[in-house]
């Protein structure tokens, strides 16, 4: 029919003779490199020449008599048989690129080194450019669709290829249709089936309910429970308590609730943060199931230590607020920023923490490493030439970064809080997957004994 796709059939000759001749060889496999098989990798670097065996190459536009070992020798610049593509240096890295005034025989060399074949360099010349071209599409495909980069470092990234590549050319992708249902039904049983794996960790073993909050910027607050056991960590569900009192007896209904779903046998402890509604429906939790045990959270605890450190100590709260200010300074303003980069070589006043105050003692260990570059940046010609250095700011902070007492000070304070600091990241970061409960409480307890021998012994310090 005059409708159908006949694409993938041979050419006709319209000859009734040639015709019969077709379906007599029908049976017969084309050679690779015949102009019907399209499976050769050459074949997309010409340009076919019509009712001739000629083919035209694709870049230089030379018309070479014969098939695609030709046309490869013509584009990879062999001389044998063959003049060579004068665009052919695209295809080579920058070693085997000819030298001003040098033959190609550089190009036969490649062919030569290590035993290798003419045949088989040749196809991985072209492989080579195909991988580039890949890689070049699966890049854009991030670029396009706003993917973030870390996918790239996923298992589940690599695991795609290797498939992909198992299965060979042709493979087809799924459709939209089939990644919304097909494969997505197929990957909630797949989800379904590990979690029972991991409920019978939790009848086996016994496990731990963990609970994080956190509000976002429109005052919605959610609470998020998590089930950890050897096997792993496994998401149960979130929360909304937005419209929930946040006091203890609705805490504990939370909690509660969620301990019968996964089995008070099979609850070993209850892992919240140290606020003092969640406290007091630990306390009110383990009352009333006298299995298992409420637990603060470690990295929370910290926090709340360094806290207490910031508002409670005068050296501390006054340090802190004079670093604070030194950045805002800068950072508020680009022609600042600028000179900053000049004189640290571009590195950061700034360190984002694990934790809110955290992040405080950071930017104070950050102040203390830049300290000569600081000092020198506020004693420069360029910054006295600038209008900040007449305003009241400006001065203020000029003669905190000029105060020797102020870096004394900064000095005084992260001898107290950098131990500490390492303990919260030990139990609040990926490097250490499963911290024991043992490697936790000796780390803390070192970071007391050392921090008391820094202050020889004297508690006020």
């Amino acid at each position: 029919m005059s409708g159908e796709d006949n694409s993938n059939s041979s050419p006709s000759v319209g000859d009734s003779t040639n015709t019969l001749k077709s379906q007599n060889t029908t049976s017969r496999v084309l050679r690779r490199n015949a102009r019907g098989n399209r499976s050769d990798i050459a074949w997309k670097h010409e340009v076919a020449v019509d009712g001739t065996r000629k083919i035209q190459c694709k870049y230089c536009q030379k018309v070479v008599t014969g098939g695609t070992y030709r046309l490869k020798h013509h584009l990879a610049g062999t001389n044998k048989d063959v003049e060579p593509c004068i665009a052919s240096n695209s295809f080579l890295s920058e070693e085997e690129q000819p030298k001003v005034g040098e033959k190609r025989k550089g190009v036969e060399n490649l062919f030569r080194r290590k035993g290798i074949s003419t045949q088989a360099t040749i196809n991985n010349m072209f492989k080579k450019g195909i991988k580039e071209e890949a890689n070049q599409a699966i890049a854009r495909c991030f670029y396009n669709n706003a993917i973030p980069f870390n996918v790239a470092r996923s298992d589940e990234y690599f695991e795609m290829f290797e498939l992909v590549a198992k299965h060979g050319p042709g493979v087809k992708p799924p459709s939209y249709h089939e990644i919304k249902v097909k494969y997505l039904k197929e990957e909630v049983k797949l989800t379904n089936a590990r979690l029972e794996e991991h409920k019978a960790e939790w009848k086996k073993v016994g496990c731990t309910i963990m609970t994080d909050g956190w509000t976002d910027k429109r005052g919605m607050t959610i609470l998020n429970f998590l089930v950890h056991s050897p096997k792993g960590i496994v998401f149960l569900k979130s929360i909304d308590a937005s419209h929930i009192a946040k006091t203890a007896d609705r805490i504990f209904k939370m909690i509660y609730d969620v301990v019968e779903e996964i089995g008070e046998d099979n609850v070993v402890q209850v892992v919240t943060d140290n606020a003092s509604n969640f406290k007091v429906a630990g306390e009110m939790l383990m009352e009333k199931r006298k299995k298992l045990y409420w637990t603060p959270c470690v990295a929370h605890c910290i926090d709340l230590i360094l806290e207490e450190f910031e508002k409670k100590i005068p050296i501390h709260a006054d340090t802190i607020y004079k670093g604070r200010k030194i950045t805002t300074f800068i950072y508020g303003r680009t022609s600042l920023i600028s000179l900053l980069q000049q004189h640290t070589k571009v590195r950061d006043l700034v360190r984002p923490g694990l934790t809110r105050f955290a992040t405080s003692y950071l930017t104070l260990g950050c102040l203390n490493e830049n300290r000569t570059s600081l000092i020198r940046m506020f004693t420069s010609a360029e910054w006295k030439a600038t209008k900040f250095v007449r305003t009241h700011d400006g001065r203020l902070v000029e003669d905190v970064v000029l105060d020797k007492e102020f870096w004394k000070n900064v000095v005084f304070v992260l001898k107290g809080t950098f131990l500490l600091m390492k303990v919260l990241h030990l139990v609040d970061s990926d490097d250490y997957e499963k911290p024991p409960m043992g490697l936790i409480y000796e780390a803390t307890d070192q970071a007391k004994e050392k921090i008391q021998s820094i202050y020889n012994g004297v508690e006020d310090r």
